[in-house]
């Protein structure tokens, strides 16, 4: 048992203490406490209002550090931006931030963004969200990032499918205006709760016919099983990195928040790593990046597995030393890692 990593030898592992994390993110872990420090968990099988209440004490928690993270944000010179407010199919408002090239010269591919927060908190306003659309502009790409209704926080609460149908409003949206966004393929690209939601989009478009709005999919660390309360053996990743920066109990609750009754558990909108693989064939390309010492690894890189048994070209990346999004949420602590993600989903953009 010495020879596996994390917990699956030593069950007080931590991230700080795991030989394999990158010690400048080890550093800024000691610092700031983890994602969300103070926040208590409630006990398994949480009703859902503690659900809905632990949800938004954790997105607040989370927000302590957004302050910092502005005053860092570098500047964009060559960057402009603007917001667009649509109606959705539920009638509601949805407001999308664009982001593109000052002097953008003839269409370039667009990066319609799906933020993280497992689809049940955070804002696509939120600083590390900005900056990534800001980054990918800054390389000659044009960036729709949409304000989806959460299940829980302050844009909730809103369970399943109210953030999938929004997620599919402003897809549409963009495909409809592609003139006049100056764009000419659109690649949608999330982490966490967005790169769920960058699939199931996908897995929707293609059960409603308008799959030819999705040119490629980038999902980055996505959130996809569902299977917290109870993991599975073949999710391993879910037991080695349990508790570095997120954990499974966590995450249980989370789903609660998403699907309050269970009764989606099966369907890959909600949960895609449930597509078959009739579900998957005839999918755009797709790259599934997925962080070494993330609890959710594992699911990632079985649905990239899935997307290759049914013929759809997808490429599978890891980012080694880092826990879950730390490629993306660390962008000044290990700049060389949020350059080489930004560089590959510019570059699988750019090649399709």
């Amino acid at each position: 048992m010495e020879n596996l990593p994390g917990r699956l030898s030593d069950p007080n592992a931590t991230f700080e203490t795991d030989p394999r994390s990158d010690p400048r993110i080890v550093e800024a872990f000691k610092l700031i406490g983890g994602l969300a420090p103070g926040v208590e968990t409630p006990d398994a099988g949480a009703s859902y209002q503690e659900a809905i209440r632990f949800c938004a004490e954790f997105e607040s928690a989370g927000a302590a550090g957004h302050e910092a993270m502005w005053e860092t944000m570098p500047d964009y010179p060559s960057v402009t931006s603007a917001t667009e407010t649509i109606e959705g199919v539920d009638g509601n408002p949805i407001k999308l931030f664009i982001h593109r090239p000052k002097d953008q010269n003839g269409p370039l591919p667009c990066i319609y963004h799906t933020h993280g927060g497992g689809m049940v908190i955070m804002s696509a306003e939120d600083p590390g969200f900005v900056r990534l659309r800001n980054e990918l502009a800054s390389k000659n790409l044009v960036v729709v990032g949409v304000e989806f209704r959460n299940g829980a926080g302050r844009l909730g609460n809103h369970p399943f499918p109210a953030g999938l149908n929004d997620c599919a409003s402003g897809l549409k949206w963009v495909k409809a205006n592609e003139r006049d966004l100056g764009i000419d393929k659109i690649v949608i690209s999330g982490e966490s709760g967005g790169g769920n939601l960058s699939l199931a989009t996908t897995l929707k478009a293609k059960q409603e016919g308008w799959l030819d709005h999705v040119d490629g999919v980038y999902a980055m660390c996505p959130y996809i099983s569902g299977a917290y309360a109870h993991p599975p053996t073949e999710l391993m990743s879910l037991k080695e990195n349990n508790g570095y920066m997120v954990d499974t109990a966590q995450m249980a609750h989370m789903v609660t928040a998403y699907d309050p009754d269970g009764a989606h558990t099966d369907n890959p909108l909600a949960w895609p790593l449930g597509a078959t693989p009739e579900d998957l064939q005839g999918l755009p390309p797709h790259v599934i990046s997925v962080n070494e010492l993330d609890p959710l690894r594992d699911e990632g890189m079985a649905y990239y597995r899935k997307l290759l048994a049914a013929g759809v070209p997808a490429v599978g990346r890891i980012s080694l030393g880092t826990p879950h999004a730390g490629d993306q949420l660390f962008a000044d602590i290990v700049p060389d890692a949020f350059a080489d993600l930004a560089g590959s989903i510019t570059g699988f953009a750019k090649r399709l």
